[in-house]
């Protein structure tokens, strides 16, 4: 019940339903009608995503990143997500299966022979170019994927039809120069250095279902990592 609650008050907090702080934990569990132990684990995993912090004997504040959230990707949120996402447009450019080759499994996990979809999206923000993503899921844990899905959120729908979230997630973050596929499919100079994220997506049990590479084609993002101290 705890996840449920945080996903639902992250959804809220992204939503701008809050102004400033979250509600107190017992308007919360007056509202999710649930104990104050699982309002305080729900919180647990917004804070852990960098979303909340707690000031003692005021409440939870939301963290307020200002006008610059347009231009920052959560990596704690487990899914490159933004602070302030907007819908983003894509142009599917492949979407195929392919099989596992040696590369993939050295740098994502997965197993060679693994049969998986494949996915090349060129990604748009208020139009303008804003990643090119190589995504690949393991036919395995995602038996279908229907083309309608690459256009708005696939991870919405694997969550939707087979009930397969991220639980964990690798992730690295690097500069790399732009190849010559992508230079020749987004038109910006071959040879240029971007940054570039790699993502390793678990479900429950530490089972691999999706990776991906992502080339970062708009300078102005930033990236934010939450730590805590737990000792």
């Amino acid at each position: 019940m705890y996840t449920y609650i945080a996903s639902d008050l992250i959804t809220k907090i992204k939503q701008n339903v809050f102004k400033g702080k979250l509600p107190t934990e017992y308007e919360l569990m007056q509202k999710y009608d649930v104990s104050r132990n699982t309002i305080r684990k729900a919180i647990d995993i917004i804070s852990q995503k960098g979303l909340v912090r707690r000031v003692q004997g005021s409440g939870y504040y939301i963290n307020d990143f200002g006008p610059r959230a347009d231009q920052i990707v959560n990596l704690t949120m487990g899914i490159s997500e933004g602070f302030n996402p907007r819908q983003l447009k894509s142009r599917v450019i492949t979407f195929d299966r392919v099989i596992a080759d040696e590369y993939m499994a050295a740098k994502f996990g997965c197993e060679v022979g693994d049969e998986l979809h494949r996915v090349i999206r060129y990604r748009f923000r208020d139009d303008r170019p804003y990643t090119l993503e190589y995504a690949y899921y393991e036919r395995k844990e995602v038996p279908f994927l229907p083309i309608e899905a690459a256009h708005e959120s696939i991870l919405e729908f694997i969550k939707t039809e087979y009930d397969v979230s991220v639980n964990s997630s690798d992730q690295y973050v690097g500069i790399e120069p732009l190849p010559t596929e992508i230079a020749s499919i987004t038109g910006f100079p071959q040879g240029d250095d971007y940054i570039v994220l790699y993502q390793s997506h678990y479900r429950r049990n530490n089972v691999l279902f999706n990776f991906s590479k992502t080339y970062y084609l708009d300078r102005t993002m930033q990236f934010y990592f939450h730590a805590s101290n737990q000792s």
